[in-house]
């Protein structure tokens, strides 16, 4: 009995870990895209990157 209460704890606890892991790097790529969005806008808006842009 012990035997399957442990097993059936490491498998709620390796799900629980997957789950955080998932949930981190969805917020890693959210805030990654973010960031790019703002260097482009900020790039195609600033005075040398629209020079940079127009040669």
């Amino acid at each position: 009995m012990l035997r399957v209460l442990g097993a059936a704890l490491l498998v709620v606890l390796a799900f629980t870990l997957a789950g955080a892991l998932y949930q981190v790097l969805a917020w890693a790529v959210a805030v990654g895209a973010l960031v790019f969005a703002g260097v482009v806008v900020w790039s195609m808006t600033s005075r040398a990157g629209s020079g940079r842009l127009r040669r």
